[in-house]
């Protein structure tokens, strides 16, 4: 069966907020977030560097875009939750990640990437499992959208966002 190109850009659907976020999310969030580098190694270590030049889906990144992508994005994810633990609802800085994946460093192998990802995933487990209810609730202002976000939708939305693109590459594997 062809899959849509709404199944090819988002495999395991779009983020959605939780209602509610209660402790035993948080822990599987955490640990999503905290097994991601390992998942991610496991799905493009035995990828040659023609499969890892292929698109996700026509007029998407490569692979090796996404996986360089998910670094850079939770580097800046990292930065993000410690403006917010240690500022007042920073406003943080939004950055345009297509002209990023244009950079020189995109050609890079993945090596790199997953290094940083397994340092990155390192430091915000360890913030992460010490986060009182009230360091949860803190937030950081993101300009482009509007919103305040509260941290603990930040841990939900980037443990959705590592399975998101992991799914990318796994389910663009599947036809190799």
């Amino acid at each position: 069966m062809m899959k849509t190109e709404e199944q090819l850009k988002y495999p395991i659907g779009e983020f959605q907020a939780p209602a509610s976020y209660t402790t035993a999310d948080l822990r599987e969030w955490i640990n999503e977030i905290k097994t991601l580098p390992g998942r991610l190694r496991r799905a493009v270590i035995g990828l040659t560097d023609q499969q890892l030049n292929t698109t996700y889906r026509p007029g998407g990144w490569t692979l090796k875009q996404v996986v360089h992508h998910m670094a850079d994005s939770h580097m800046n994810s990292l930065v993000r939750f410690k403006l917010a633990l240690t500022e007042e609802n920073p406003t943080i800085k939004p950055y345009e990640e297509a002209e990023w994946a244009l950079l020189p460093d995109y050609r890079l192998p993945v090596e790199s990437s997953l290094k940083m990802l397994e340092g990155i995933h390192q430091h915000m487990v360890v913030l992460f499992e010490s986060f009182t209810e009230n360091e949860c609730n803190r937030t950081y202002h993101h300009p482009a959208t509007g919103d305040n976000v509260p941290l603990k939708k930040a841990i939900a939305l980037y443990a959705w966002h590592g399975n998101h693109h992991l799914a990318q590459i796994t389910e663009t594997a599947k036809q190799f």
